[in-house]
């Protein structure tokens, strides 16, 4: 089982990322948008992910995914019971949120790949 700690030892390792406790929840951020947040009873974590497949990400796996609370709906959001996933989603997920918040040659460097180059 994914635990609160087990969230805090990938985020420390994403560039920029920063912890802050916001309404007693625990949020990562790069700036000022929060790419991941546990919730206060550290059962279920909310990350960024797109809008437009979330609905299809939660009706294929409804007993691990759900969305988030009406209020944060209009945001790219779902979120996952950390009990239901294990340590390499867990990451992957994470990462794949960080990536949404962080500018592409950050990402890039930080997996050691080419910058995407765009045309003007």
């Amino acid at each position: 089982m994914v635990t609160a700690d087990d969230v805090r030892r990938v985020a420390v390792t994403l560039p920029r990322t920063e912890e802050r406790i916001v309404r007693d929840r625990v949020t990562f951020r790069v700036g000022r948008i929060v790419y991941v947040a546990i919730s206060p009873d550290e059962t279920s974590m909310g990350f960024a992910f797109p809008k437009e497949e979330r609905a299809a990400l939660v009706a294929s796996e409804p007993e691990r995914f759900h969305l988030p609370r009406p209020s944060d709906e209009r945001y790219n959001w779902v979120r996952v019971w950390l009990g239901a996933i294990g340590a390499d989603e867990m990451r992957e997920l994470m990462e794949d949120a960080w990536r949404m918040v962080v500018p592409g040659r950050v990402a890039a460097a930080h997996f050691g790949e080419a910058p995407i180059r765009r045309s003007r």
